[in-house]
């Protein structure tokens, strides 16, 4: 249980910290990153229909579709990543599980998305 919880605070920690550098977000005050009101109502919707098949237990359909919008390399498409990741992340192993989804397939994700954006370099700061 300790080793979850430490993995999540991390992954957490991953994120806010790649919004913070990045985008100049600080989300230190925020328990769940807030960065709906820093993109366009259309990305905003998108990121909301990411969650809302994460939250049925449609995780990898929800990647799946987060895929197709990060071939755009829009930077919004970076922040809507980010906060999927961050919201998966909250959730509980067992529901994990039951989505056939884990912990460091989140944690590789946002590693893949960084590669993809430019900012590889950054994930060495968080792999052990």
């Amino acid at each position: 249980m300790f080793e979850q919880d430490y993995i999540m605070r991390l992954i957490h920690e991953m994120v806010r910290t790649v919004m913070k550098l990045v985008f100049g977000l600080d989300e230190e005050e925020e328990e769940e990153l807030r960065v709906l009101d820093t993109m366009s109502a259309d990305n905003g919707e998108k990121l909301n229909e990411l969650i809302d098949l994460a939250d049925e237990g449609k995780i990898n359909e929800a990647e799946n579709r987060l895929y197709d919008l990060l071939e755009d390399k829009d930077p919004d498409a970076l922040k809507i990543a980010l906060a999927f990741y961050d919201h998966m992340n909250g959730f509980d192993t067992e529901f994990l599980d039951e989505a056939d989804y884990s912990r460091e397939e989140i944690r590789d994700g946002i590693c893949d998305v960084l590669k993809r954006f430019g900012y590889g370099g950054m994930t060495g700061l968080f792999l052990q």
